[in-house]
């Protein structure tokens, strides 16, 4: 027989506890546990062994028949290529992103554009049917067969869902809105959230369905909720963005179908988001002339070489402890990259203060772009500009050596085919009798780095007028 069970939950990190206390020793926050009670049926006995009988496992072999499952494309380009080249039938996706970045719009694209395939359910928990069907003329989608439905309890979806006839793709936005009535705290808590996942992805693997979900996200930047529900689901895709540019990115940080890290760049417009088929030519339109503190990274997202530029300042500071301001980099490598460059090329960075930034609002997290963060650096410290048709890309280590990285070639036929014709890489990338699209120079050491600037000597000096801006 079924009886009540009453825990106390963390909603900052999900941790249960015995009895309630003031602070999670899990996660150190104050006033985040909260009862939370539910029915189930007892395990332990007669009742489990007899179950433990009925209930046995079929196993199968590894190497039994398969049938060969489609994915089904949106025919938007950018978005299935971060999926992994389409959805996978039963499978489940989480969105995620800040506030007001577009992920509905997205979202609302990708479901217009599959309507005309199959039938496709939009349910938004925030939204009234109304307000979608506004931003749906706004976005020139309000011909699609999109269904719409505005609900957040999870028993009349499932409800919706179970059947010969459903939809095969399901839009849930957001899974923070949700609400299981067989637990009795509030939507948006770490059970709700957890429960409303479950059943809707054993929902999913049942029926065949592919359920997209929206979720909300902190102010550290990670999905709200428990951080099982990224382990629940089949991929986790972050829109990312920067509100003073028109560029969003979708980032896959998990996929079970596809690679990892891979990126889709889009234009946000006035009528929705718009595919950027080659970025770097975008990254690089706004990019002027020969400018100190300037320099080409020639990147890779994922399995996209992308070429970007890097800007760096360096300004006298007036300040006892100069700053350190970095946008689009780990401000942890710039402290690094910085140490090495006075201690193994001898330049002195401790008086002035040090900006940087990757232009175009995209974020970087490549170990290569460490040789292009030092060349800018340098070059904005002697106010020098780098090579105008050059890029830059290496890993540095702590010894001052420059370190290989991976997919050299795919770097060096971007850089071609944006019109660069050298660029500077590792010294060990050197590959016997290999073809390069561009001039390669091949440095062993970040000191190397100051030949590129005539013979400017490894001093510290004022920043020459008209540096980068960052």
């Amino acid at each position: 027989m079924a009886r009540k069970n009453t825990r106390y939950v963390c909603q900052s990190c999900g941790a249960i506890h015995p009895r309630w206390s003031g602070r999670c020793d899990a996660c150190g926050e104050w006033n985040s546990i909260v009862e939370e009670v539910s029915d189930f049926a007892p395990v332990g006995g007669r009742a489990a062994k007899t179950r433990g009988k009925e209930r046995r496992l079929t196993l199968v072999a590894l190497d039994g028949e398969t049938g060969r499952v489609s994915r089904r494309r949106t025919g938007i380009d950018e978005f299935d290529r971060v999926a992994g080249g389409g959805l996978v039938p039963g499978s489940a996706l989480l969105v995620g992103g800040d506030p007001g970045i577009g992920k509905s719009t997205l979202l609302l694209q990708v479901a217009a554009a599959l309507a005309g395939e199959t039938r496709v359910a939009y349910v938004t928990g925030e939204e009234a049917v109304d307000q979608i069907r506004m931003r749906a003329d706004r976005l020139s989608l309000a011909g699609a067969p999109v269904e719409l439905a505005a609900a957040t309890d999870l028993n009349a979806i499932l409800a919706t869902l179970d059947g010969p006839d459903a939809p095969q793709i399901v839009v849930i936005d957001s899974i923070q809105t949700m609400y299981f009535d067989a637990l009795d705290s509030a939507p948006g808590t770490v059970a709700q959230v957890r429960a409303c996942a479950q059943e809707l992805i054993r929902a999913a693997k049942k029926r065949g369905f592919t359920v997209l979900l929206v979720g909300h996200v902190t102010k550290e930047g990670i999905i709200a909720g428990p951080r099982v529900l990224e382990h629940m689901v089949d991929s986790v895709l972050y829109f990312e963005g920067d509100r003073g540019h028109q560029f969003r990115i979708l980032r896959a940080v998990k996929n079970r179908f596809g690679p990892t890290d891979e990126i889709g760049v889009f234009e946000m417009t006035g009528k929705g988001l718009i595919e950027v088929p080659n970025p770097s030519r975008l990254f690089l339109s706004e990019r002027e002339g020969r400018v100190s503190g300037a320099v080409v990274f020639a990147g890779l997202e994922g399995s996209r070489p992308m070429l970007v530029e890097i800007q760096a300042l360096i300004a006298r500071s007036p300040l006892g402890t100069p700053r350190r301001a970095v946008i689009g980099w780990d401000s942890g490598r710039l402290a690094m990259v910085l140490a090495v460059l006075e201690a193994r090329a001898g330049f002195q960075f401790s008086v002035s203060d040090v900006y940087l930034n990757v232009a175009g609002g995209l974020r970087i997290s490549e170990p290569a772009a460490d040789l292009a963060v030092a060349a800018a650096l340098i070059s904005s410290l002697t106010g020098r500009p780098a090579p105008e048709d050059c890029v830059v890309f290496g890993e540095i280590g702590l010894s001052g050596e420059v370190r290989p990285v991976a997919q050299t070639q795919a770097r060096l036929k971007e850089a071609a085919k944006l019109g660069f014709s050298a660029a500077i890489a590792p010294l060990r990338e050197r590959h016997a009798g290999a073809a390069t699209p561009v001039r390669v120079r091949h440095i062993d050491n970040v000191a190397e780095l100051t030949t590129l600037f005539g013979d400017a000597a490894p001093r510290a000096r004022a920043p020459a007028v008209g540096g980068a801006d960052a």
